[in-house]
Order: structure tokens, then C-alpha cells, then sequence
């Protein structure tokens, strides 16, 4: 298996972050691994249980607290599954994600100046999800280096996968993503993660992977894969040169070529149509379970077109379509959640769907409703608990193939339960 955690001494502290890059990391190799057979879900599923208002569900969700718990391709590790709580796409939080039962792993991917394929959530979110705005040397490279808060001003900083190269991203500490807007130090910038969140696991300095390494961890594990193309913040073809996007959608099918993986283990991503298309042209095999991930109902007014665009997809070879959460809930005048337009439409189309991200939001019942990926259940969803009534709707009448979680825990107990 290929090494990419490093621990180290605490990243965090102003000292060790502005320490050569040598001495950041102190070459502990990660550890050979070997798939996960004993699953524990820890005490989170258990509570939220406990936390939803008495009813049948909530009896059956309680009946099954004894059940010895199975790994779950309805489980899908978002950002490696431990997201909650361990710093995203890391070493720590595919194994969290692992032991908690998910069954397949994703790896955001994204290419480096070199055009070396590493996983992160965005092209340009080094600088929430790494330590690099407090390494001066590579700070100064970033697409737009740390600049301090000042007035009305916040903090920002803007550092790409594309500005470094894989060498030098490897002296990088991965951390929560995450900065603080008051900022007036690079070091107070890596602050800000959210209280419903934690630093508690992320004092270790572990590397940022390459997809290569990622493959092989994944592998190694016993489990599928599920990559995602990111879309480009960069002007294609990348410096001018050859590297198309056709091209870097390639590239990231030839990694797991090169590494042995058959297609039948791999469930590519993308929210670029074209991508998919791609795919389905160049490499059909690799196309059968190509995901559509699609936010294109999210501006206002967009939702019905983004319905009517189910037909086409369906029409141009397209079998999996993966909304985010809200797409696929409303809420009836009786005050029951019930399936959307776009959930009724995608399975008149003979779609099937995968959806995301569940445990992504910060508390249920603080007023907020649950945010962004609660938006169409906002008013019925008032406590903790109530996570488990959408997952049920999800799955027993939206009848979803899989859902990403950046806790798997939570979706895979839910799956155990109900046999899935």
C-alpha cells in the first residue's frame, strides 16, 4: 500500500507550522492495513435515535441497537467518511469512515501544477483545508496569498492545487476545512471550525493523498471507489498546453487502469455534463455507473428545468443521477416529508439516484432548520432525530441506491437496519 500519512508533531502551533517542510512531517510510514471486518458505529446513531419523537420508526430504528453491524455500499464515505470530526480526504478519515461501515470511498480529485491527481474537495481549497497560508515560501505562491482582515474586510486567501507542485504539496498539513474571517495572522486564519465540529483530530499532521495513493489505501481496504472530476478553476487547457478537459477526464480513468481496478469496483463523478458524456463515449465500461452529480436547480427559478433535464440525461445514456438532499424532499399539506417533483420524475426516467450529503449540517434543532441540505424540510425539521425521518423517506419512497455522509455511521446503522 502506498504511504501518504506522515504524523507529526501539532501542526497547529505557530512554531511547527512555520517550520521547514522537512521538519513538519517526521516520516512515520501509514500503517499496512487490511479490510475492516469488526464495524463500530460509536454512540452518535444510538443517540439519534433516542432523540427522534416516539413513533414506528423510531421503534424500529430501536429494535435494531443490538444488531451486529455490516459494511454498506448504501453507505458512501463523502470526503472519507469521518468528515465530522478528522480533517477531510486523509488517511484518518477513510479509516474512521471505514470502520464506520462505509462501503464505498470517495476521493474528490483535482490535478496539481505538475498534473499529479490528488484528492481534494476543490482545485482552490488549500487554504481552508491545509496549512499552507502559514508556510511563508508557499503562501507567497498561492493565487492570492493570505491578506489580513482590516475593517469591514475580512481575511481571505486563495491557494490552488495548480500553483504547487506535488512535492510541494506533500509538506502540507491537512486540517478541518475551514478559516476565521477575522483573521489578522496566517496562523488565526486556520482557525474557524464550526463548534458543531472539532479540532480534536486534527493536531496530527497528515498528508494530503494523490489519487494513486488513495487507489491503493482503498484497495487495500477491500472496498469501491467512487472519484470525482472536479471542475476546473483554471482556464482549460491547463498553461496552454495539451492537458484538455477531455484529457483530465481521462487521466483519472487511467489510475485506476494503471493500479488493476476493474470497472465493476468504480463509480466515477462529475458535475460537468460534458464529463460524463465523455465517458460514455471513451470509455463505456467505465461509464456504466457514471455518476451525474447535479446543482443546477439551485439558483431561483432553475428547479423545473433542472426536472425537465432528467429526460435528457436519461436520453443520452446516463443511469445515475445524484442530487443534493433538498431535490429530493418536499413537504405535503399534511406536514409529512414525501417525495419531490425531480425524485418522481428521475424514477419515471428510470434513474437511479444517489444523494448527498447527510450529516454535512450543523444542529437540527437551533432554529436553523438544518441549513442548506434541509432547505425543502426546514419547517418539520425541528430536532436531532429528525435525520433519521429523512433518510427513512429517502430510501423507502424516493428509493435511493446510496447516500453520502460525512459521518457514515449515521446512514450505515440506518442501512443495517432496514436490510439495505
Amino acid at each position: 500500500m502506498a504511504t501518504f500519512q506522515k504524523l507529526a508533531v501539532l501542526c497547529l502551533g505557530a512554531s511547527s507550522v512555520l517550520a521547514a517542510p522537512s521538519d513538519r512531517h517526521n516520516g512515520k510510514k501509514t500503517p499496512k492495513v487490511s479490510p475492516i471486518k469488526q464495524i463500530s458505529l460509536g454512540p452518535r446513531p444510538y443517540w439519534l435515535v433516542d432523540q427522534m419523537d416516539e413513533g414506528p420508526l423510531k421503534k424500529k430504528l430501536a429494535s435494531c441497537s443490538e444488531k451486529r453491524m455490516k459494511p454498506s455500499d448504501w453507505s458512501i464515505s463523502h470526503r472519507g467518511g469521518g468528515t465530522l470530526q478528522f480533517p477531510e480526504h486523509t488517511y484518518e478519515s477513510i479509516i474512521a469512515g471505514t470502520r464506520m461501515g462505509a462501503g464505498i470511498q470517495e476521493c474528490d480529485v483535482t490535478f496539481t501544477k505538475d498534473l499529479q491527481l490528488v484528492c481534494r474537495h476543490a482545485q482552490c481549497d488549500l487554504h481552508t483545508t491545509t496549512n499552507v497560508v502559514a508556510i511563508p515560501e508557499l503562501n507567497a505562491k498561492c493565487t492570492t496569498p493570505f491578506q489580513p482582515a482590516s475593517g469591514n474586510t475580512p481575511a481571505r486567501a486563495k491557494c490552488c492545487t495548480s500553483d504547487f507542485t506535488l512535492a510541494e504539496i506533500k509538506t502540507l498539513c491537512a486540517k478541518m476545512d475551514a478559516s476565521d474571517p477575522k483573521a489578522t495572522t496566517p496562523e488565526e486564519y486556520l482557525g474557524g471550525t464550526p463548534s458543531w465540529r472539532t479540532d480534536l483530530y486534527a493536531k496530527t499532521c497528515s498528508e494530503v493523498p494523490t489519487l494513486k495513493e488513495f487507489i491503493s489505501l482503498v484497495d487495500d481496504l477491500g472496498l469501491k471507489f467512487t472519484p470525482e472530476l472536479k471542475a476546473p478553476e483554471v482556464p482549460m487547457p491547463f498553461n496552454g498546453g495539451n492537458y484538455t478537459q477531455a484529457a483530465y477526464a481521462q487521466h483519472m480513468i487511467d489510475e485506476f487502469k494503471a493500479a488493476g481496478i476493474k470497472p465493476e469496483r468504480v463509480w466515477p463523478q462529475s458535475f460537468v455534463y460534458e464529463d460524463v458524456l465523455y465517458w460514455l463515449k471513451a470509455e463505456p465500461k467505465w461509464a456504466k455507473q457514471a455518476v451525474l452529480l447535479d446543482e443546477s436547480g439551485d439558483e431561483l427559478g432553475t428547479f423545473p428545468s433542472a426536472v425537465a433535464r432528467l429526460k435528457e440525461y436519461k436520453k443520452a445514456g446516463v443511469r445515475i443521477v445524484a442530487p443534493p438532499l433538498p431535490y429530493l424532499v418536499t413537504v405535503d399539506k399534511k406536514g409529512k416529508i414525501v417525495p419531490s417533483t425531480y425524485a418522481i420524475e428521475a424514477k419515471k426516467q428510470k434513474l437511479d439516484i444517489i444523494t448527498w450529503s447527510l450529516e454535512r449540517s450543523g444542529w437540527l434543532s437551533d432554529g436553523s432548520g438544518g441549513g442548506y441540505y434541509y432547505a425543502t424540510v426546514a419547517n418539520v425539521t425541528k430536532g436531532e432525530g429528525d435525520v433519521y425521518n429523512l433518510l427513512h423517506v429517502l430510501a423507502q419512497d424516493v428509493g435511493v441506491i446510496g447516500v453520502f455522509s460525512d459521518w457514515s455511521a449515521t446512514v450505515t446503522y440506518y442501512a443495517n437496519c432496514f436490510g439495505l
